[in-house]
């Protein structure tokens, strides 16, 4: 599906087609992406949520020309307002990325750098990105932390990585993020390491950058009442594949794969009793030896013969809602949450 966010060009902004990501290891040549299709439009809030190790990162680091060996891109385009960033490899990402495009990481800690000031790392960030003398180097830097909610910004600026709680380093690469004033921003899980009162001003700050920046975001998450909170639409991946895809609304309201369906089964909802927590049971396939069929046979409920034997074929419901499974219009898969009882 194409965004209706396009360009002045008539393209999304982020246009992802056929991404196939392997990485070699001991045991063999594991699939980790297998002909991911995604897009954003201008504007444009999209999630990419699933189980850990689905590929949701991996997709993200091929945007940013993260990937090193021995995780290699082996087919399909990435493109950034139409321009094709991979056969420039490294180069092409470059380009963009830290100025147009730039990336909130999951853990903080680890993303900043212990040995400097968390300002000096925002400055090196415009230096090499903008024209911007010293001193107005340090008045985006205060801009930036106060837009960010962060109080007592020349304190903070001056502070390392191990002096600022979870929250407020988190609140310091989003301001690292949005400092070359880019088109779009991915978030790659941004609140998995914040407890949960922490976890609700991110997503609260990240809503309102959103609708006052205008920027185009892509949330990376396996957390489906995060996604519900601020997507525009969602993509669902299992096992290195886009499974569903659909507009949010559409997709809490009538899921159309069995995997979505159990996903947000797993949710807990807003309701007076003690109901146990749902669980999916089984395991992901191994991905050295990807299966013939449903990657998600071996734990669905819904499973027949043809779907160990057959490759799921894409099916399309509602304008812009996608399923990959071969019973999905038989099936009557339960309304598992209207939007607003997901607990985020």
């Amino acid at each position: 599906m194409q965004s209706t966010h396009t360009t002045s060009t008539g393209e999304p902004l982020l246009d992802i087609r056929d991404l196939h990501i392997d990485i070699g290891s001991s045991h063999g040549t594991i699939v980790a992406v297998d002909g991911v299709d995604l897009s954003v439009g201008e504007g444009e809030v999209v999630g990419l949520v699933g189980e850990s190790g689905c590929g949701k990162s991996l997709t993200a680091q091929s945007v940013m020309g993260l990937l090193t060996p021995p995780i290699r891109l082996t087919r399909g385009s990435v493109r950034f307002r139409g321009d094709d960033l991979v056969p420039s490899s490294r180069l092409g990402a470059n380009r963009y990325r830290g100025r147009d495009i730039s990336m909130v990481f999951q853990e903080p800690l680890s993303a900043l750098n212990p040995v400097f000031p968390v300002g000096d790392q925002i400055a090196d960030v415009l230096r090499r990105h903008t024209a911007l003398g010293k001193r107005a180097i340090k008045e985006r830097i205060l801009d930036l932390f106060n837009h960010v909610g962060i109080a007592g910004p020349q304190r903070v600026a001056a502070a390392y990585p191990h002096e600022l709680s979870g929250g407020m380093r988190q609140r310091v690469l989003i301001a690292m993020a949005l400092a070359c004033r880019p088109s779009l921003v991915i978030a790659d899980e941004p609140t998995t390491a914040l407890d949960a009162t922490v976890q609700a001003q991110i997503i609260d700050l990240m809503k309102r950058l959103v609708e006052e920046d205008k920027i185009a975001l892509l949330l990376i998450s396996h957390d489906f009442g995060i996604i519900s909170e601020i997507c525009d639409r969602v993509y669902v991946m299992y096992a290195g594949k886009v499974i569903e895809h659909a507009a949010a609304r559409d997709l809490f309201r009538r899921p159309r794969h069995p995997y979505t369906s159990a996903l947000l089964g797993c949710v807990p909802a807003l309701k007076d009793d003690d109901s146990p927590l749902q669980t999916i049971e089984g395991t992901v396939p191994v991905m050295t030896k990807p299966p013939v069929g449903c990657g998600f046979a071996g734990r669905c409920e819904y499973v027949e013969d043809r779907c160990v034997r057959q490759l799921p074929p894409q099916l399309t419901f509602e304008p812009g809602h996608v399923a990959l499974c071969i019973r999905a219009r038989e099936l009557n898969l339960p309304t598992v949450l209207e939007q607003d009882e997901v607990v985020a």
